[in-house]
């Protein structure tokens, strides 16, 4: 595996990994009051993008850690509407 390689996998762990702080907190506290849905909206179409252009490119890397973040995308948008305050 070349230095190339190394940082695409880097930069893909942690962002697919981004989200998981935020789905912790979210699902310890059952509050979504601060998490915007518009951005999580941004988000989703973000990820789909990333993961058809890892399918147009063959590439593996971005077809995994990108189908990664985009569940923990979608558990966070369920969650956030679930505990919606009041």
């Amino acid at each position: 595996m070349n230095l190339t390689s190394v940082i695409g996998v880097a930069a893909s762990i942690f962002t697919a990994t981004s989200l998981i702080p935020q789905l912790i907190k979210l699902v310890k506290e059952k509050d979504s009051g601060n998490i915007s849905l518009g951005m999580l909206a941004v988000l989703f179409i973000g990820l789909v993008l990333w993961v058809w252009y890892g399918f147009l490119k063959e590439d593996w890397i971005l077809i995994i850690s990108n189908a990664f973040s985009l569940l923990i995308n979608i558990i966070t948008g369920i969650l956030s509407i679930k505990y919606k305050p009041k």
